[in-house]
């Protein structure tokens, strides 16, 4: 009877074990990056960027006249007289245009003393002081305040002399941009989407879903846009507005 021994083999070392099982996971794990990647990068590139523009025709809806009066006298009690009654004969002239009492307003006197001036002219003497004041109309009533301008001559008439160096006068404001804003924010969104299924057209492909949106900035301009028009200048206006729209093609 012969006796047959079985020959077992020993395990590998823990080490070498551990090395297979790394080499294999890199091996699997590097063909497997690539072909994400590259996945990612075909799909990023199946996209369209396009702008639409919306634009609206608005009406100024809230009006700040603003009336800047100088009197000048040696005296300043005389010079404070001769302001408080101009002050009190253009709130009258304004009411009786049709303001308002509430929407007039009357600033703080502000008073220069030329003889406090180091570099005085000799001239001085004969009106040392300057007072000046602000009346301030601010009204909803907007073509009111474009009917009376005109009629500001007859203040001058009056004796009444206005400073006009400190700058505009006159601002037409659109208070009601919140209001339009999300029908301009569909009619802009609609227009980048044509755009997009022309793109689309000509390459062959299909516009998909929206992928990333910028709204854009809203823009007032004048109406009338030419060298010197300024906008808070006019009463009609136009809002604008850019979208920027990425959309995918399928």
């Amino acid at each position: 009877m012969t006796e047959e021994k079985t020959r077992l083999t020993p395990p590998p070392p823990p080490h070498k074990t551990l090395a297979s099982f790394v080499l294999a996971l890199g091996i699997a794990l590097g063909g497997f990056f690539p072909g994400y990647y590259y996945y990612k990068t075909h799909i990023d590139n199946n996209t369209v960027t396009v702008k639409g523009l919306a634009e609206m025709d608005v009406v100024a809806d809230l009006a700040i006249w603003k009336l800047k009066i100088v009197v000048t006298d040696n005296d300043l009690q005389n010079a404070q007289s001769k302001i408080t009654t101009q002050t009190n004969a253009i709130k009258a002239f304004l009411v009786k245009q049709g303001f308002k009492a509430e929407e007039i307003r009357a600033g703080r006197i502000e008073t220069n003393d030329l003889m406090a001036n180091p570099y005085r002219s000799q001239e001085a003497n004969n009106s040392r002081f300057i007072l000046n004041q602000s009346i301030t109309v601010k009204s909803n009533n907007v073509m009111l305040v474009e009917e009376t301008i005109p009629q500001t001559d007859k203040l001058i008439a009056q004796g009444i002399v206005f400073d006009t160096n400190d700058g505009y006068s006159i601002a037409y404001i659109f208070t009601k941009l919140n209001d339009i804003k999300p029908q301009m924010i569909t009619e802009a969104t609609q227009n980048a989407k044509k755009a997009a299924a022309e793109f689309a057209k000509n390459s062959g492909s299909v516009v998909g879903k929206i992928r990333r949106a910028n709204q854009g900035v809203f823009s007032i301009l004048p109406r009338e846009q030419a060298d010197g028009n300024y906008e808070q200048q006019q009463i009609n206006k136009t809002v604008r507005v850019v979208s920027t729209i990425e959309y995918w093609l399928n």
